[in-house]
């Protein structure tokens, strides 16, 4: 999914053209016609997200310098390009002060915009990663700094925002590098524990010898080489939240104890004579199906039953390609910031194909093999050579075929700098064969697959754009996608080898 840019300007005339531009770069629109209209996108509670806004500042009614001072009175961090007529200097000024991001001259071009929302975009992003970072050493991470726009993501959401507003004990299940941690610390971080610790504990990384005296704490003496005492990480959470990572590794002999100590509300630290009262919420995680674990007789039911009361799974990130271009605009804008490089953007042909591999290690591995490009890069974008282990290494969801489709080929549209897939132009003519070298009508499945193909290689990979040119949703886009057979083969996902 594309960065949404709203558009603010009374002009009809000039808010198309500028429609028009903000598309070509690659980027989807929201368009309004007044101050008042754009403010009520902005706060609404179901509005729609949006990343940046162009926005004129002559306007009747609520002008542009109003429409800034509502957005800094509702505490919103959204960059902002306002639009001025010549002469008006003094307006561009006092709007930089009122917290305008950048100021482009009427009638802008192309070029002058596109490096505008470029700029503006990475340097949210940055902000973005900056407080992201802050908040979870601070422990005040919030569901806001989850970086998320897909479908498949809302309804864990939901319930990650109403756990937070008690202390149930909260199980998070999801392959490794999906965020896990990061969903743990935004419950803790949004709940009324948020000014207590947060203590997150790798359950898998701790030798069994010594996982009940790293939970409970030991007496100095209690064995060889206790030479201190040791309050444990339950005492070291009490009032906050203990994440139990991984806690499918614990072995039994702890299980038991970690129950005790659920059921009890205290622990008793080895070689101790009496239980400490400890007062903690619990969250847990795991890579593994907890339950299969316990079918296995690895882990303890009763314990399971204890953790497992408000159970929420993190999608794949194959199952949220629309996130892609959201997370590689911030993971770029911080590596580069980090490493000092001077990289604008990723080109479009990267990104389609960065969205489309299967990602088995999830945001973390999204995360280093943007990390790799930034360090490697010798220019100033990152383009797909810039991907070379992804690219020949991974496999690829939904290939893009480089091979004629039965159309009329087109030239390739230029790539726009920045971090977006830009939208190519449409062809001035295409044909489509109907008919088999023997002289049959070609299954219609067949030629369907063949147009969503061309669509996606026309669109560079821009699904949402895809989806509204076909006229179909997103999520039917994807059901044939995934029910389609490999390039040059037709068919149901069903009759392939996975």
């Amino acid at each position: 999914m594309a960065a949404s840019i709203l558009i603010a300007d009374d002009d009809a005339v000039a808010r198309r053209l500028v429609e028009n531009m903000v598309q070509k770069c690659g980027y989807e629109t929201v368009v309004v016609d007044s101050g008042d209209a754009a403010i009520a996108i902005l706060t609404a509670p179901d509005a729609p997200a949006i990343d940046a806004m162009v926005l004129d500042l002559v306007m009747p009614g609520l002008d542009g310098m109003g429409v800034l001072a509502k957005i800094r009175e509702a505490g919103l961090t959204i960059p902002v390009i306002v639009q001025t007529a010549h002469g008006g200097i003094d307006n561009v000024i006092s709007a930089m002060r009122a917290g305008a991001a950048d100021f482009v001259v009427k009638p802008v071009g192309m070029e002058r915009l596109q490096v505008s929302l470029r700029n503006a975009l990475n340097a949210s992003a940055l902000k973005g990663e900056l407080q992201r970072i802050r908040h979870s050493r601070e422990g005040r991470l919030t569901f806001s700094d989850i970086v998320t726009r897909a479908e498949a993501m809302a309804s864990v959401m939901r319930t990650a925002q109403k756990a937070a507003g008690s202390s149930i004990p909260v199980l998070i299940e999801g392959e490794s590098g999906v965020g896990k941690e990061m969903f743990a610390r935004a419950i803790h971080g949004s709940g009324e524990r948020k000014a207590k610790p947060f203590v997150a504990v790798n359950c898998g990384a701790i030798p069994d010898n010594l996982v009940e005296s790293i939970l409970f704490g030991h007496e100095k003496g209690a064995f060889t080489g206790a030479t201190e005492r040791h309050m444990g990480k339950f005492v070291e959470a009490h009032g906050g939240t203990l994440f139990l990572d991984e806690v499918s590794e614990l072995p039994l002999t702890a299980q038991v104890k970690l129950l005790r100590a659920l059921q009890e509300g205290a622990v008793e630290a080895v070689g101790g004579r009496k239980p400490v009262k400890v007062d903690v919420r619990i969250i847990s995680a795991t890579n593994r199906k907890l339950l299969e674990r316990v079918k296995q007789g690895h882990f303890r039911e009763d314990l399971f039953y204890r953790l497992h009361v408000l159970p929420m799974t993190i999608p794949s990130l194959r199952a949220r390609r629309e996130d892609i271009p959201h997370l590689l605009r911030h993971f770029l804008a911080r590596f580069a910031a980090e490493e000092n490089r001077a990289i604008a953007g990723i080109s479009g042909e990267a990104v389609a194909h960065l969205s489309q591999l299967e990602w088995p290690g999830n945001i973390r591995q999204l995360e280093n093999a943007v990390y790799r490009a930034v360090v490697m890069s010798d220019g100033d974008q990152l383009g797909l050579d810039d991907f070379p282990l992804l690219a020949s290494h991974q496999h690829v969801a939904t290939e893009i075929p480089t091979a004629p489709l039965m159309l009329e080929p087109i030239a390739a549209p230029s790539l726009v700098s920045g971090n977006e897939i830009p939208i190519a132009p449409l062809p001035s003519a295409g044909t489509l064969a109907m008919l088999t070298a023997t002289g049959d009508v070609r299954p219609l499945e067949e030629m369907e697959n063949e147009i969503i193909r061309f669509a996606i290689s026309h669109y560079r990979g821009q699904m949402s754009e895809v989806a509204r040119r076909l006229k179909i949703g997103r999520s039917t886009l994807y059901r044939k996608l995934d029910e389609a057979s490999v390039p040059g083969h037709g068919g149901k996902s069903g009759e392939e080898t996975h």
